[in-house]
């Protein structure tokens, strides 16, 4: 909201009866000589004077009947003034000395119309005497009964008069009297507010429209105020203002700007912001609103990429008017055909064929001096991660998949080691549900236990964010989550959670909760169960399933509550309230009535999670007041401290100016925070910057890779991967080198730095983790899930994944997407088209068109993307259906290009 005044107020005036020669004396330039600078007034301008001085004399006469023109001529006079941009118009200049004697006469006049227009003309002379006669301007446009438009004064006076109808405003509704009283008094206000939007809207100063309605509290009525040319630049604005604004303005404004886009027709920006809110009803209209079936198929694929529930979308059983969902949208939706586009764009890039570990790990450049005290267990181990990682997907990795019968990479692993590596068999089989089941079957009847509970995840692995009709998952899975054994038992818990990430499906709730309150069952099997259920029901706030977590946390005793599964079962209740802001607010009100430490962790993550992602400063800054606590570890427990620092991260990561100002928080807890803070930060380092390797995020995290805490060291180069995942940055792959030599001594270190390869050169630089997708503007809420999982696992390394736990690393997957753009016809085929990729550029305020791309390639789809880039169609050959070129995106012919190119012909 512009409230500078305008630069080309004059000083105030001095006492001189007459005023002019003063006025001018003080607008002399430096060096001249007042006289001299008094006669440099051109004959133009004394004529001007002289007739203001006479129009301003006969004003002040008695009789009356020269006051209606010698009114119209002064308007007229102020209106057609021309002057440069920088200095104040003639008339106002010479008016100006005038301005204390015609307030006095204009308060003896008797109600009039002339009384009206005088008050109008006030109302501009007012804007030069706005340091001494505050809000002038708009005193007297109010007393003012005429209907002009205020634009006819001009920009300027209607920047003016927008400065101060917000103070005006603050100063009414700050000290209300009678609540009545205060809203007749503020209507007037609201009224002339809209008139000064209309004339900023249609000059192209959207930005001051929007600020100003916003500060009158009226905001939503620029839905009226909006047409074909303005919606796009004011909806713009109005999202990218979203992380600035505190609660509830910023649901207000996305509310608001998703209505514009539904008057406008704009299905997909439309649904972007009502996924971004999370409103099934709003999901359910928008999805439903277009009548053209290639745009149902292409908001059908944006549900599918947030992972929203099909029920979501589908008729509701009561409502027997509606149809069930043709075929074609249920495939759409049910993400079943996303192995086949992989498959395809791999076979484009040239990635199909399955990488071995030395491809990888590139042993020959690393400069290690001997090859002793190598722990060949725990380097198998790895090189599971590694494989399954790096051939995420493509199904033809030569350790596990192509393995021959009997030399598969499983019988290198012992104990725990080959429950992740028959569990890696489903991350490189990700995606494809009927060929995948097949691979994992014939481990699932292995007489070796830990096996045969490696094949139940791999089941969940390869399912994670595909619907299908057969849910083969849940028809494997369900009968061992009784299994008297642990191990098969918390397999098929945490499989039936990632395979059913974010599909708010009753029956897994029915399945899995009496496991939670089941007080025989230990912590472990518990917290898994928690935490599959927050998977299930990311963000849904359900209250059956948080009744029963609070109940639990309650009822057991504390040396359950004290052992290292229980924080999992914080988060699974803190995941149901992802992204809800305030919806958390009673959870948290009863988790404070709850004495032991772990209720402390459950009410930082509960609070963390339900911000995520809006760069909500208030919440940043009570995280960080945890963290300034100096704790006595003997007495307190100190893990919710990680858990502050963790969520700075995840509160600023949707935000830029967010994540940027967080950096800075974090070198300063680095120097001066206690070690579990330490240890933490670069895990939020990773968290803020998922698939986006920043030159100088890399440089800290390196830094810090090198660290005497090795609980540090060890984050730190997870860290990295986590920064680099799928993205083969060759400085990152030329770093991690290194610290492979630096680290051939310390197995712990050498099995973290080759996870950290594994994740960089993921699906063969195809897939990323980055919880962001169109256009960075909607968060996708199973991949946070994942990724906070995965960071919690960390927050204690040693216990959970270099102990038995590293199959933890799995809880990545529901964050893995392919980072391509692939463009399909009306019938859902592939074809190429032209596009452009470049880094994207913020184009929000800029005048006129501005390139939304910098730095550009051309290239025929399908196309990688990396985090940052955003693509444009380099010809008008093709209308894309969706707002955003990421993806799966449909492309319809462009009539009028077809003509144009007769034309030319």
């Amino acid at each position: 909201m512009p409230t500078e005044q305008a630069s080309t107020v004059a000083p105030v005036p001095s006492e001189d009866p007459k005023g002019r020669k003063k006025q001018v004396q003080e607008d002399i330039k430096p060096g001249k000589d007042p006289k001299e600078e008094e006669t440099e007034l051109s004959e133009e301008d004394i004529q001007l004077q002289n007739e203001l001085d006479l129009l301003i004399e006969r004003l002040k006469e008695s009789d009356t009947k020269l006051y209606a023109p010698s009114l119209e001529t002064l308007r007229t006079l102020i209106r057609t003034s021309t002057s440069s941009m920088t200095s104040v118009p003639k008339p106002l200049k010479f008016l100006r000395p005038h301005y204390p004697d015609l307030q006095t006469l204009y308060e003896s006049w008797d109600a009039s119309a002339d009384k009206s227009l005088f008050a109008d003309i006030l109302s501009c002379l007012a804007m030069t005497y706005s340091d001494t006669d505050p809000r002038g301007t708009l005193r007297y446009r109010l007393l003012s009964s005429s209907a002009t438009p205020p634009g006819l004064w001009g920009h300027e006076y209607v920047r003016h008069l927008a400065a101060e109808l917000g103070e005006e405003y603050t100063i009414r509704t700050e000290t209300p009297d009678v609540e009545s009283i205060i809203a007749a008094d503020t209507e007037e206000l609201r009224t002339l507010a809209m008139e000064c939007a209309t004339f900023l809207l249609q000059h192209n100063a959207e930005a001051d429209a929007v600020d100003l309605l916003e500060e009158l509290e009226i905001v939503e009525r620029i839905v009226e105020l909006v047409d074909k040319d303005t919606f796009a630049r004011v909806c713009l604005y109005m999202v990218s203002c979203v992380p600035l604004l505190a609660p509830p303005d910023d649901v207000a404004f996305l509310r608001t700007a998703h209505q514009i886009y539904l008057t406008q027709s704009k299905f997909p920006e439309a649904l972007a912001l009502a996924i971004r809110l999370g409103d099934q009803e709003l999901v359910r209209a928008d999805f439903n609103a277009p009548g053209n079936p290639s745009m149902k198929r292409q908001l059908a694929f944006m549900l599918a990429r947030a992972h929203v529930p099909l029920e979501w979308v589908s008729p509701q059983p009561e409502d027997e008017s509606e149809d069930e969902l043709p075929e074609d949208l249920v495939t759409c939706l049910s993400n079943t055909t996303l192995t086949t586009h992989f498959k395809a764009f791999g076979k484009e890039l040239n990635v199909v064929e399955p990488k071995s570990l030395e491809d990888i790990y590139k042993s020959h450049l690393e400069n290690t001096r001997s090859t002793a005290n190598v722990d060949s267990a725990r380097a198998n181990l790895a090189g599971t991660f590694v494989n399954a990682f790096v051939n995420a997907g493509f199904g033809n990795d030569k350790l596990m998949v192509d393995a021959p019968e009997g030399q598969s990479w499983v019988y290198k692993n012992k104990d725990h080691g080959m429950l992740s590596a028959a569990a890696s068999l489903g991350l490189s089989l990700l995606w494809d549900v009927d060929g995948g089941v097949n691979h994992t079957d014939k481990y699932s009847y292995s007489s070796e236990e830990y096996i045969k509970a490696g094949a139940l995840l791999a089941t969940g692995i390869l399912h994670c964010g595909i619907k299908s009709d057969v849910d083969a998952a849940f028809a494997l899975l369900a009968e061992y989550v009784e299994n008297p054994s642990v191990s098969l038992k918390t397999s098929a818990i945490v499989g039936l959670g990632l395979a059913h990430v974010g599909s708010q499906r009753e029956n897994i709730m029915e399945l899995l909760l009496p496991l939670i309150a089941d007080e025989n069952n230990s912590m472990e099997i518990v917290s898994l169960a928690s935490l599959a259920l927050g998977f299930v029901f990311v963000g849904s706030c359900h209250g059956e399933i948080t009744s029963t977590i609070l109940q639990t946390l309650m009822e057991r005793d504390d040396a359950h509550l004290d052992e290292k599964w229980a924080r999992f079962m914080a988060l699974g209740l803190a995941l149901l309230y992802l992204g809800r802001q305030d919806a958390s607010d009673a959870t948290l009100e009863t988790l404070k009535a709850i004495p032991h430490s772990l209720a402390k962790q459950a009410q930082i993550l509960v609070e963390v999670c339900a911000f995520a992602g809006s760069g909500n400063v208030l919440k940043v800054q009570s995280m960080l007041h945890h963290c300034s606590d100096h704790l006595d570890k003997e007495k307190e427990d100190d893990t919710f401290q990680s858990f502050a620092v963790l969520g700075i991260a995840l509160i600023a990561m949707g935000d830029d100016v967010g994540a940027e100002m967080s950096l800075r928080q974090f070198n300063h807890l680095m120097h001066y925070g206690e070690p579990v803070i330490r240890k933490s930060i670069p895990l939020a380092l990773g968290l803020l910057s998922a698939s986006n390797p920043q030159l100088n995020l890399l440089d800290t995290l390196s830094r810090y890779s090198h660290d005497n805490d090795m609980n540090v060291a060890l984050n730190a180069i997870f860290a990295m991967g986590i920064v680099g995942a799928g993205s083969n940055n060759a400085r990152l792959a030329q770093m991690l080198r290194q610290l492979a030599g630096y680290y051939h001594k310390d197995p712990d270190c050498l099995f973290m730095v080759r996870i950290a390869q594994g994740l960089l050169h993921m699906g063969k630089g195809t897939i990323g983790i980055n919880p962001f997708f169109g256009d960075r503007q909607c968060m996708s809420r199973p991949a946070v899930a994942g990724l906070l999982a995965t960071v919690m696992a960390f927050t204690d390394a040693k216990q959970f994944v270099l102990e038995k736990a590293h199959w933890m690393l799995f809880f990545l997957v529901p964050a893995m997407y392919p980072r391509f753009l692939i463009t399909l016809n009306e019938d859902l085929e592939t074809f190429p088209a032209t596009v452009r990729v470049g880094q994207a550029v913020d184009v929000v305020g800029q005048a006129g068109k501005p390139r939304t791309i910098s730095g550009f390639q051309t290239h025929s789809t399908p196309v990688r993307l990396g985090t940052t880039e955003r693509a444009e169609l380099a010809t008008e050959e093709f209308v894309p259906y969706a707002s955003v070129l990421e993806g799966l995106v449909i492309l319809a012919k462009n009539p009028a290009y077809e003509s144009e190119d007769k034309m030319e012909h």
